[in-house]
Formats: C-alpha cells, structure tokens, sequence
C-alpha cells in the first residue's frame, strides 16, 4: 500500500551523484542506513514477511526537501527506486534490490483545523495516528480498516473503508497535495492549480510523484460510535451469510457491515461481520437492529458503543507485520447464493487457520460519484472479495498461495471484472487496465505530462502514452 516509484538500476549506492552517498547521508535530515548500519535490517522490513527486499540505502527522510535531495541522489547514480508509506504493500513495492528506499516514515506530522474541518497529514502518517488526531476533535474521514496501514498508499490507491459508503473514499475527501514530481520541483495540486494532477492522485497510485503532504476534508464523528462484531457457528453460516447479503442490499448509506470467514479459538471457522453505523449510537439501534434480530441469531453478538479509534484498532491482530501474507481480490456487483456457496466450500478446506475471507461492503456515497470524476474507477461494485491467506512458516508457501488462487478463480463468475488496485499484487498490465477501466487512457496521458520517462514505476505502473 506504498507510494511507490522507481528509475532503472545502472549504478551502486557509492553513486555518481554530487557527493556520492557521502554527500546525501551529510545532507539528508532524517539520516542514511546502509547494510550493516544498526537500524538497518529494521528499516528494510516490510509488513508482508513474503517480501525480503535489500536496498542498497534506505533515505530517511523528515522533510520535501530530503526527498528532493534523495531523488537528485538517485538519478545521479542511476539507482532504482522505491519510496516506502507504510510499507503495506501487498506486492512489497515499498522496496528494491540494491536501489535507493526513499523511506517517508519519519514524515507523521498531522495538523487538524477543526474550525475548517480539515487535516494536514504528512505521507508518514498511519490510519491508527491519523484517526487519533482527527477524533480529538470529535472529526474523522474515510481511512482503511487496519490501523497499522499508511495513509499515503492507502489514499493514492482509491482508499475504500469504515466510512466509504457514507462519505466516500479517502482519495474523494483529498481536497489537495503537495508533490514531489520526477523533474524534482515541488508542486501543489487542488481544484485550483494542476487540477488534472489531483484527479490522478485520486486513485491512481504513486505513479505521478512522491505525494510529501495531504489535505483531507473531515466530517463529525464519534468519539463513540456503535459497532462491533457478530458471529455465527458454522452451521448457522450459510443462513446468516445469505441473511448478510439481503440487510447489505438494503442498508443505510451510514452502515458498513463487514463480513468475514474466520477460524475460531477452537479451531472451527465461523462466519462474522464487523458491523458500525457512522452516527450517534442512538441512530445506529435501528440502523444495525435487522442484522442482528432479523435473520439467524449470532452465536456472540459484541455489538455496542465502542470508541471509534478502538473500531478502526479492531482487526489489527489478524494482520501483524513480518506474517506472510497473499490474496488476490475481485469486486463482486452483489453476493449471490452460488456464490456464497463456493466461499463456504473453498474456507472449509483453509490451510491456515490464521488466514480470513473478507467482504468488504462498498457503494452507496461510493456508487454516487461519477466514474471519470477520479482515477478510482471501479464505483459501481457492491462488495470487495478479499482471500487473505496468512501464514508463518516459508514451507507452507504452496499450499497457502495456492488456496488464494483457488479462491480468486472460484469467484470469478461472479466478479464484475475490476479491482482494486490496492489489493493488486504482482499480476501484470491487464489487472492493472481492470483496476481503472475507461479512465486508463486518460491516466496514460496524464502520466506522460508529468512523468514521461516513467521515473516513478516500481508500483502498479500506468505506462506514460505514446
């Protein structure tokens, strides 16, 4: 989930860049790793434990200008390069064999103006910081659903998560950027100037610079919200997953109910959803009251008022860092009983039981935006399809991959033929052409305005037109 971006590797971390790496570890605020140096095999880890990437240099950078500086450094010495959020990304693009790492984790300033109803974030930032900075003062935006993600990846990508449905996306809240381009001037990107690069940088990844601050647009929120999970045993799953499925068609745009196949305590799976109305508690009583009274009775039902920060914090066990971690994703325009019934077959047979299969709800304030009006393409989809494999020992790669997979093709017939491009590992040029439909060809060109030598490729790469 990185924002990320990389130029050919014909050099060597000593550099023939002005001052060689002497000069940039002299120059650079936020300091300079390199093998051996202590931090460093710290520094180059990445949340998923599958990617074992060495940079040549890690680039700490505190400041635009540290950036600015780490890319004249790089291009001097015709380094590859990967610039790291979070370091979330699926596919490990936050990294590089024996190129630079532009390491942007330093940069976690957040600055809120309650009174506008704004934030300032820096691309360091992650959703657990953000969410406590923002709900200090009772406000909150669309930000993930795993509160060790970045921001910057996250937002760049599309952004899907709690708060979607009813206030859109993280990258339709992102109100402006500041931005390091490949030419390596800094530049802002609003409504009001480079408007065409803020409609790229709503959705299409890191592929037009190294975003060095974000200006989000903030709603009232909390501190305490209703929500919190319900779970089925897994003879009752199949009725309450279909019975999921109908209360989600439904639904208040205010609602998000995510649904997940899960291994329990004792080792048998269930189904659960993690349910929460973006309101007062008192409005989320109806609101959730079909899920819960309606159809099968859960097993537990742990809904109540709960802290929105400790909402957000909720999943964050299921997916430590260092953990192996692969999935491949499909929106679905709905959830359709054959559907239901592949999942529940294909989770029945899970080599680990750490591993979940998510449904993450969309529409609603999602659905209503116009295609062409962001990068983010794929607004017409009910549900995000997620096999998220997870595992910890490196012999038990095959058969963990393999049941991903499985799932990826199971629901395939029932896919709408989009994705995410968050979700989007290691998967070649026509997943990418999926990810954003008919707005390609305008990202293309946008990509030739402001990176025509595709500068910025190590990520889901749109490639520059012709």
């Amino acid at each position: 989930m990185g924002n990320t971006g990389s130029v050919k590797a014909e050099g060597s971390a000593e550099g023939r860049g002005p001052g060689g790496i002497e000069g940039l570890v002299a120059g650079l605020g936020g300091g300079v790793l390199r093998p051996g140096d202590a931090g460093y095999e710290g520094a180059r880890r990445l949340w998923n434990g599958m990617v074992d990437k060495r940079p040549a240099a890690i680039a700490r950078c505190a400041t635009p200008e540290d950036v600015r500086r780490a890319l004249r450094f790089a291009r001097g010495a015709g380094l590859e390069v990967a610039v790291r959020g979070g370091g979330h990304s699926i596919a490990g693009a936050s990294s590089c064999d024996g190129g630079l790492m532009v390491d942007l984790s330093p940069m976690r300033g957040v600055r809120v103006d309650p009174a506008r109803r704004t934030a300032r974030a820096e691309p360091g930032v992650l959703l657990g910081g953000f969410d406590a900075a923002t709900q200090a003062h009772g406000l909150a935006t669309t930000m993930g659903v795993n509160s060790d993600t970045g921001i910057a990846g996250l937002t760049l990508g599309g952004g899907l998560g709690r708060l979607g449905r009813s206030v859109g996306l993280a990258c339709d809240n992102l109100l402006a950027a500041e931005v390091v381009l490949a030419d390596g001037r800094s530049v802002r990107a609003s409504e009001e100037e480079n408007p065409d690069l803020l409609w790229g940088l709503r959705g299409g990844g890191g592929n037009f610079g190294i975003v060095t601050a974000f200006e989000y647009r903030l709603h009232p929120l909390g501190p305490t919200v209703l929500g919190g999970m319900l779970l089925w045993d897994w003879s009752a799953a199949r009725d309450a997953m279909r019975h999921y499925a109908a209360f989600c068609a439904a639904a208040p745009d205010e609602v998000d109910a995510l649904g997940v196949l899960l291994t329990g305590p004792d080792g048998a799976p269930m189904f659960a959803v993690s349910a929460f109305c973006a309101g007062p508690v008192a409005r989320g009583e109806p609101a959730l009251r079909p899920l819960r009274e309606d159809g099968p009775r859960p097993a537990q039902d742990l809904v109540g008022p709960v802290a929105y920060t400790a909402l957000q914090a909720s999943a964050d066990g299921l997916f430590p860092r260092g953990r192996r971690y692969h999935w491949k994703s499909h929106f679905l325009p709905g959830l359709e009983d054959a559907a239901i019934d592949a999942l529940l077959d294909l989770f029945a047979r899970v080599p680990s039981p750490m591993s979940v299969l998510g449904l993450q709800q969309a529409g609603g304030a999602i659905a209503r935006v116009p295609t062409d009006a962001t990068a983010y393409a794929n607004r017409g989809a009910a549900f995000d399809c997620i096999p998220i494999a997870i595992w910890e020992d490196p012999a038990r790669d095959a058969a963990n991959v393999a049941w991903s997979r499985a799932v990826w093709e199971a629901m395939r017939p029932f896919a709408t033929g989009g994705v995410y491009v968050n979700n989007l590992g290691e998967e070649g040029e026509e997943r990418i052409r999926a990810a954003y439909g008919a707005n390609y060809a305008r990202l293309a060109a946008l990509k030739a305005k402001y990176d025509p030598t595709n500068l910025f490729r190590l990520n889901q790469n749109i490639r520059p037109a012709a």
